[in-house]
């Protein structure tokens, strides 16, 4: 795997087109009969269009140009040939019609499986990926980018083929009506494959200008509407229009640059063309004069003159919508080589049945160090903010806690953490924002790795586990849920495939059957987009649910009732308390009143284990656990 880096924005460009036409081609192989059958049907399009100004020479030179033959022959003669270049025309727009028809289901067809794939990929890559880099950006890639490409597929790689056959048919024709004029003409190529080839290299570079500010700006877009509500609160909107102007801005100049690339090769290529023309004009009319030419003749050498011209304009174009989708497909092809660093092992430990045993050994992690192998790997920051070191931990923090995290994360989030949960035990994970919480839970589910040390279970290295095996042994249930467009049973069980009559009784053993009975359809209400919308509490229960139907050997809650109604929190709890039995769970709770039902508590402070005991014992100790606890009850 050729991992270039996803947003090396600076190295686009770099990897040679040769290696990208190899992995564009790998797409197009399983339609070879398709490509080979619009390459047949090229062949009929450039036969029937090079037949037609023969044709009229022929009808100049044998029945218009001669009065010493018979009216009726010459108009018998042209009604022949004006049969034959009607059927001339629609052969080439029958084929031109199955032709185009072809094309658009082969191109659609291979977007259709680069998309899937580019989407596979996305969702298979680590956590800290997302973190690294905006949500706009990799949307560009799947939307944009990928559109570029079919425009390519479906206008450019075959009718490129048709363009070119037509101009090598073209120079062949003019060579047997009249070899002299066909090479006068022919001075003029070097100086138009010249223009094309300057310009080719100069709209590359422009479209991959453009191409690039318009990922800016989709990733400032999807950032700041997705948070509208954070602008609209801290009053940003000043600030968001105002960026939003530079960007936009920017991104108008680049486009305007490509314009102007267009609009001054355009006409060139017109004032070629004519050139060529009067040139052709003056010299033919001298040969037609002389009678070493027909006017048939010269007036077939015109169409051709004007059909070859055609084509080195399309070419131009053609190759300008060319440069455009390897810019899209250099961008495409680093994403989809750019792998994640969670593996599965090759070989992965498989284990039935898990009774839940955890150990942390001497692990210690860093966002740090985590992004130090990015830019190892070659990976370059663009603007993307790396994430903060506690994501979920609470409520936002000042410019001094702020302050305060930067200099942890220089030192380490977490640090020396040794920890061994007992199987079924149920522990509960405190500490103030920042403290290393919800990173240390974000190790055991492996969106990370630790930096250093090992996390154990049942005795065994967790990089052991496939990694989607581990993440139905471990059930995370965090604030945020994604709600599926369905009903509320199909969101529950999701892949498991439980059975109606089992979720059932999965929701009535935990007391969470109270929340469905309160929506108008029970099971079979639909949810998420066009139907009903659940409330913070109710997508909790949700979101708890669907964890029990995978029934894990470890339950983790990360601030599952921190943003809950009370009578949501009460079911919650009922359910948390009905599900915690025989079960290694673990709490992280803002609320420190939900955390003494634990076994054992532990306290973190600046990504160490501060406190261990249980709710009395660090009570009596005065610590920096009592100290919470008082705050919490002042807020309060």
């Amino acid at each position: 795997m050729h991992n270039f880096g996803y947003f090396e924005e600076g190295r686009v460009g770099k990897v040679s087109d040769v290696r990208i036409w190899q992995r564009i081609l790998s797409y197009c192989r399983p339609h070879k009969l398709g490509i080979f059958s619009s390459i047949f049907l090229s062949l009929l399009i450039t036969c029937a269009t090079l037949a037609l100004p023969r044709l009229m020479q022929l009808g100049i030179d044998r029945y218009i140009a001669v009065a010493d033959q018979d009216t009726a022959v010459r108009l018998a003669g042209l009604a022949n040939l004006a049969f034959i270049y009607g059927g001339a025309v629609l052969l080439a727009f029958a084929a031109g019609f199955i032709q185009v028809v072809l094309l658009e289901y082969i191109g659609q067809s291979i977007m259709h499986r680069l998309r899937n794939d580019l989407y596979q990929h996305i969702l298979g890559l680590d956590l800290a990926f997302f973190h690294r880099h905006p949500v706009g950006r990799l949307v560009t890639r799947l939307t944009n980018d990928i559109q570029n490409m079919h425009e390519m597929f479906t206008s450019v790689m075959v009718t490129l083929f048709n363009d070119l056959l037509k101009l090598v048919g073209i120079l062949v024709v003019l060579s047997f009506i009249n070899l002299r004029l066909a090479a006068v003409m022919a001075l003029f190529l070097p100086l138009a494959l010249t223009v094309t080839l300057f310009f080719s290299r100069l709209a590359r570079e422009q479209f991959r200008a453009v191409r690039s500010q318009l990922a800016v700006v989709n990733s400032f877009l999807q950032e700041n509407i997705s948070a509208v509500n954070l602008v609209q609160l801290y009053g940003r909107e000043l600030a968001s229009r105002t960026r939003f102007n530079v960007l936009n801005h920017e991104f108008m100049q680049r486009t305007l640059a490509q314009v102007r690339l267009f609009g001054f090769f355009m006409p060139l290529s017109e004032f070629l063309s004519s050139l060529a023309m009067a040139v052709i004009l003056w010299y033919g009319g001298s040969e037609v004069l002389k009678r070493q030419l027909t006017i048939g003749e010269l007036v077939a050498f015109f169409s051709y003159m004007r059909l070859f011209f055609q084509p080195m304009r399309d070419l131009s174009q053609k190759y300008s919508i060319v440069q455009s989708a390897l810019a899209s497909a250099e961008r495409i092809f680093q994403l989809l080589d750019t792998g994640s660093r969670i593996h599965s092992p090759e070989d992965p430990l498989c284990i039935d049945s898990v009774k839940g045993e955890i150990r942390f050994e001497q692990v210690g992690f860093s966002y740090q160090e985590d992004r130090g192998q990015d830019q190892g790997e070659g990976l370059e920051q663009s603007g993307a903010s790396a994430p903060e070191p506690e994501q979920g931990d609470g409520e936002e923090g000042d410019e001094q806690d702020g302050q305060k995290e930067g200099q942890q994360d220089r030192q380490g989030v977490l640090r020396d953490i040794d920890l061994q949960i007992r199987a079924g035990e149920t522990l509960a994970l405190v500490g103030s924002t920042g403290a290393g919480k919800s990173t240390l839970i974000s190790l055991l589910v492996r969106f990370y790795d630790p930096s250093q040390g090992r996390i154990l279970l049942d005795g065994h290295d967790l990089r052991d586990f496939a990694v989607s095996d581990l993440r139905r042994k471990i059930g995370l249930v965090l604030q945020e849920v994604l709600i599926e467009p369905d009903t509320v049973l199909a969101n529950i069980r999701l892949e498991t495939g439980m059975d109606r009559a089992a979720v059932e009784a999965m929701l009535a053993e935990t007391g969470m059957d109270a929340f469905i009975q309160r929506l108008p359809q029970g099971l079979d209400t639909r949810i998420g987009e066009g139907g009903l919308d659940l409330s913070s509490g109710e997508k909790q229960l949700l979101a708890f649910a669907r964890i029990l139907c995978r029934d894990p050997a470890v339950l983790i809650l990360d601030e599952a009732t921190s943003s809950v109604d009370t009578e949501a929190e009460n079911l919650l709890e009922q359910a948390v308390e009905a599900s915690f039995a025989g079960r290694t769970s673990i709490i992280i709770a803002h609320r420190l009143s939900t955390v003494r039902r634990a076994d054992r508590i532990v306290v973190m402070d600046q990504g160490r284990i501060a406190e261990q005991g249980s709710h009395d014992e660090l009570m009596a100790q005065g610590g920096l656990y009592a100290n919470l606890i008082a705050l919490d009850l002042q807020e309060r």
